[in-house]
């Protein structure tokens, strides 16, 4: 006669087993979003999972792409450095908070042949180059201001974004401010109709693009150029001083918008007052629902009030600007706001 035990207790055994096999996976967060902040928060990632076993996917896609995937709710957050407005977060449910997590800047970079050193662009110079009306790297707006460096009779080939992004969107909004006639003819947005040049997908493509590209230029994230070894421009500021991108001349830019920082800390730090701020400069956000029930809501309070403190430690590492220490309050009672019950 068959002894039953012998039947039921590896069943059981191998219940137990993948119960316990189920309750050790770690809790995975989904999101996906701007590339501008993308290399900080690989490394926060990377570390937060380390120290904590919470492992947090993250898809740099744009922006765009990030905004688009938090509204259809399939993340469970989103990242950009243009702040959602009115008409996106109206179609949100639950609603959508700005986190800021650190300000970056987006530089000038460039190839041409000779040339390694870093330009002086001025804004009206940057606008002539994208709207067309700038066409050689030897034109004497460029070389009048550069006096000692050799400019090649190449033409430029201006380089931007071809999928939406914050980038874009910090961009161009810098340039609606210093050009009328970009105003008038173009405007901002995270995607706009470009005058002139070849499209290149992320701050990664953009990047690629002008390395293999001999006359380029484009706008990227300061820590894309300084890790692919690429040169990048002083631009003039509205104080008229030529400014080096770094993680103290983007602070300064952010230091008169904290002061005024409106509620829910959607602002822009373009072309900002200062002698030492760096122009186009800007705080990058994570978009996080009002509402986020359960484990994973919990775990990332946890994770936000971790990178706005902890976190901001790595950040001038890789080329990004801490937040200012008095804005980090604020968002503090911004983050306690979430509700994860």
């Amino acid at each position: 006669m068959n002894n039953p035990l012998k039947i039921v207790f590896p069943a059981i055994a191998i219940l137990t087993f993948a119960i316990a096999a189920h309750a050790a996976e770690p809790l995975q967060l989904n999101g996906a979003g701007a590339t501008f902040p993308f290399p900080l928060y690989s490394k926060w990632f990377s570390d937060y999972s380390k120290a904590t076993g919470v492992n947090i996917n993250y898809q740099s896609i744009g922006s765009g792409g990030g905004i688009r995937q938090l509204l259809d709710k399939t993340v469970d957050f989103g990242a950009s450095d243009a702040p959602m407005n009115d008409e996106q977060l109206a179609k949100a449910t639950p609603s959508i908070i700005h986190i800021p997590t650190v300000l970056g800047a987006v530089v000038l970079t460039y190839n041409i042949p000779g040339v390694t050193q870093s330009l002086d662009l001025t804004p009206e110079v940057i606008a002539g180059i994208y709207l067309g009306k700038i066409t050689k790297w030897n034109d004497p707006a460029i070389a009048g201001m550069n006096k000692g460096v050799v400019l090649p009779d190449l033409p430029i080939l201006a380089a931007y974004r071809s999928d939406g992004s914050g980038t874009t969107a910090v961009f161009t909004d810098y340039l609606a401010k210093v050009s009328p006639d970009w105003k008038s003819t173009v405007g901002n947005g995270t995607s706009v109709k470009w005058p002139v040049g070849l499209g290149g997908k992320g701050n990664e493509g953009v990047t690629g693009l002008i390395k293999q590209s001999p006359g380029s230029i484009g706008y990227v994230e300061l820590v894309y150029a300084e890790s692919n070894k690429l040169p990048f421009a002083k631009v003039k500021n509205s104080s008229g001083k030529f400014v080096t991108p770094s993680p103290a001349t983007i602070t300064a830019a952010a230091a008169g918008a904290v002061k005024e920082m409106p509620a829910d800390f959607r602002v822009s730090i373009t072309n900002a007052p200062g002698k030492e701020a760096y122009p186009i400069s800007s705080f990058t956000y994570l978009l996080v629902y009002r509402q986020m029930p359960g484990e994973k809501g919990a775990a990332f309070v946890k994770f936000l009030n971790w990178a706005v403190t902890d976190g901001q430690k790595t950040a001038s590492t890789l080329s990004y600007a801490p937040l200012p220490k008095p804005l980090i309050t604020k968002i503090q009672a911004r983050i306690k706001e979430i509700k994860t019950n």
